[in-house]
């Protein structure tokens, strides 16, 4: 395997201004579609990766108690979720030994996710947000010569970037070199 290389940042021009070409997709053909939002997302991975970060930022910068708060909520809530799922006999002995602390357990539970849901909504979209803006930009910006070029080279192997190891990973590697 090739060792991982960051791609170079594009330019706003290219990326959003002068030169860039914007079109609204052909809903009808999915499979053009894709291949134009999954060789937008190699091509400007650096670039998306910042936006993602700079839109992350300035809603925690907003929202800075809310982010947190959501973040530890959802943090706390996953791993109990791990505890009890990795240990199944060791809930259901202290169940069956202690029923009245489960039901206040369940009950506070309960409690703590509604009144947490505010902070847990704006922790989710500090992080859905940005997924939106990126899908948008890459459905719509049309290809250029240097993008398709850029994602040969990763199709085949040549350099291996971020956003090719992520699309790898969710089954996207053969579909991303056309």
């Amino acid at each position: 395997m090739a060792q991982v290389e960051f791609a170079p940042l594009r330019t706003i021009g290219d990326f959003l201004f002068e030169t860039a070409r914007f079109q609204i997709p052909q809903i009808n053909d999915p499979e053009k579609w894709s291949n134009r939002v999954l060789n937008n997302l190699l091509y400007y991975q650096t670039n998306y990766f910042l936006t993602a970060l700079l839109i992350f930022l300035v809603i925690g910068i907003i929202h800075p108690v809310q982010i947190l708060l959501g973040f530890t909520a959802l943090a706390i809530c996953f791993g109990v979720f791990v505890y009890f799922t990795n240990s199944q006999y060791k809930a259901k002995r202290f169940k069956h030994d202690h029923p009245v602390f489960c039901v206040a357990a369940i009950i506070a539970a309960g409690y703590f996710v509604v009144y947490m849901l505010g902070a847990v909504l704006v922790f989710m979209f500090g992080i859905a947000f940005p997924m939106l803006i990126i899908l948008i930009h890459a459905s719509l910006r049309l290809r250029n010569f240097k993008n398709k070029f850029a994602n040969k080279m990763e199709f085949v192997g040549l350099k291996r970037t971020p956003m090719g190891l992520i699309l790898e990973g969710l089954g996207q590697e053969q579909e991303a070199g056309s």
